[in-house]
């Protein structure tokens, strides 16, 4: 047990109401499961699935802990909120449980998919109002009409018997018998659930080492912590939209700067590969926030080995629609993805030259060029490799002499950037590809189909994780005479290829301008 000498009176306090809390909360939910995930050495990690609650995350604990002890006059007159998603969600369950009427105050940006669940939990007894473009304004907000209207207003993490509530999950980590643990990494937003999960796992393993996972672009709580007070950050990156918070709050800060033993970040893309691994190992959908407990562990994977481990997967309420992107932000298995702007002459044959000196079995899962240069040109590779191919690659290209940038997050591969022009060109045509996504297929096809017939002008194919890839490719030619014998003659299908056939003239004149 915690050896409670000298530890700030807030702690025994949150002790306490953990233990009440623990009389609540299973009243309207069971426990979640704690499940192990492979393949991190010889590391033994362990991911408490909160996205296997009611409302997909672990806010219902802190929501109905925090309603369920209001007076008999509170619950009459009813509680405000404001949240991007889960706490609404949790407060919106404990409504209709308790019978409790809740204004919820959403920003204008939250995904539908969150509204309508906030809806489908809290039924009649929940009205959403959708104010303001971040949780900021949609916060203060609902601040100022509880304060006009006397309500009851239910805080997302800056509340005891919140962050009480959300201890409960740490309680059932203790009670799994699956501990102790050596390391636990917390994500933190506004801290509630990082202060009440680490107050239980402190009391229970003593020489745990707790470490706060934040975003990079969106560390509030470090942030606290060096200045010795909470401070507002001036700009917040929303990537991980769940733990946005410009500041942390002032309770959970007097926890988390007694327990917490490091605090690290973790970039957009350690999240979108955290979310890929979940979903490789447990099939489980996390979203960003979600997953950032298990992109700390990833990130320090190597210091783990032979320490038991514990993360919380903490929700899993993403928009559908954001899986495209963060799928187009992460390798496979132990290969990362790799931004690659390489340098080559604007002459014929060598764009393949470039593909066979250093490509050789290497997975492309990005691949833009257009012609805007009569004497140099710079093709954009995305490339998923491990660390022995990253360095093989490299010293291929400096073995053949070639200039090259490595990048990251390329605005061409966000925004689909390939620059043409079309004054440089004699007799262009372009093809819409359809290849068999297997290592070698494209390079194959190119090869054989294009080689001494003509020069590339232009390169658009992005890996969409299906079984086909599909590119779009222009090759210019000396004269419409050779051009037009080219497409006469070429197959519609073939080897590594299922479909191939020149772009429609509209769409051409569009891409030339």
């Amino acid at each position: 047990m915690f050896d409670t000498e000298g530890e700030i009176p807030l702690l025994r306090q949150l002790r306490r109401e953990i233990l009440f809390a623990r009389e609540r909360v299973y009243q309207i939910a069971r426990p979640t499961p704690l499940e192990r995930i492979d393949d991190f050495g010889t590391a033994e990690v362990f991911i408490k699935r909160e996205d296997l609650s009611p409302i997909k995350a672990y806010k219902w604990r802190g929501a109905y802990n925090r309603m369920a002890i209001l007076s008999s006059e509170e619950k009459t007159r009813g509680v405000v909120t404001a949240s991007a998603g889960n706490h609404a969600q949790g407060v919106a369950l404990a409504a209709a449980a308790l019978g409790i009427d809740a204004l919820v105050y959403m920003p204008l940006t939250t995904p539908l998919v969150k509204q309508r669940a906030v809806a489908k939990h809290g039924g009649d007894r929940v009205e959403v109002i959708l104010s303001g473009d971040s949780y900021d304004e949609a916060c203060n907000a609902a601040l100022e009409h509880a304060k006009q209207a006397e309500l009851v207003y239910i805080h997302a993490y800056d509340d005891l018997h919140v962050m009480a509530g959300q201890g409960t999950l740490a309680d059932e980590v203790v009670m799994s018998g699956e501990g102790p643990f050596d390391v636990a990494y917390l994500q933190i937003g506004g801290g509630g659930m990082a202060a009440g999960v680490a107050t239980w796992l402190k009391t229970y393993y003593p020489d745990i080492h707790l470490v706060g996972v934040e975003g990079a672009g969106q560390a509030s709580m470090k942030t606290a912590v060096e200045n010795d007070a909470p401070t507002r950050l001036d700009e917040l990156d929303i990537f991980c939209d769940g733990t946005a918070v410009r500041q942390a709050g002032d309770i959970p800060f007097e926890v988390c700067r007694e327990l917490i033993d490091e605090f690290i970040t973790v970039t957009n893309t350690e999240v979108s590969e955290a979310i890929r691994l979940g979903w490789d190992r447990l099939r489980s959908l996390a979203e960003p926030s979600g997953a950032m407990g298990i992109a700390g562990a990833w990130k320090q994977r190597e210091l783990l080995d032979g320490k038991k481990v514990l993360t919380v997967l903490c929700g899993a309420n993403i928009d559908f629609n954001r899986l495209a992107a963060i799928a187009t932000d992460v390798g496979e298995d132990d290969r990362a993805l790799h931004y690659f702007r390489i340098q080559i002459p604007e002459r014929g044959g060598t764009m393949l030259q470039l593909l066979d000196d250093a490509f050789d079995g290497v997975a492309i899962r990005a691949f833009q060029y257009g012609k805007n240069n009569p004497d140099t040109a710079w093709p954009l590779f995305g490339l998923t490799v491990s660390e022995t191919a990253l360095e093989n690659l490299r010293g291929s290209l400096r073995e053949k002499g070639y200039t090259f940038q490595e990048v990251q997050n390329p605005d061409e591969i966000s925004y689909r950037l390939i620059p043409l022009r079309g004054d440089l060109l004699t007799a262009p045509l372009f093809l819409d590809l359809e290849f068999y996504e297997r290592p070698g297929a494209l390079h194959s096809y190119m090869t054989k189909t294009i080689r001494g017939r003509g020069s590339f002008c232009y390169f658009n194919y992005l890996y969409s994780g299906e079984r086909v890839g599909r590119a779009l490719i222009g090759i210019d030619f000396e004269s419409e005479g050779e051009r037009d014998e080219f497409a006469r003659s070429l197959p519609d299908s073939g080897e590594g290829f299922r479909s191939c056939q020149p772009l429609g003239e509209a769409a051409v004149a569009h891409l030339l301008g």
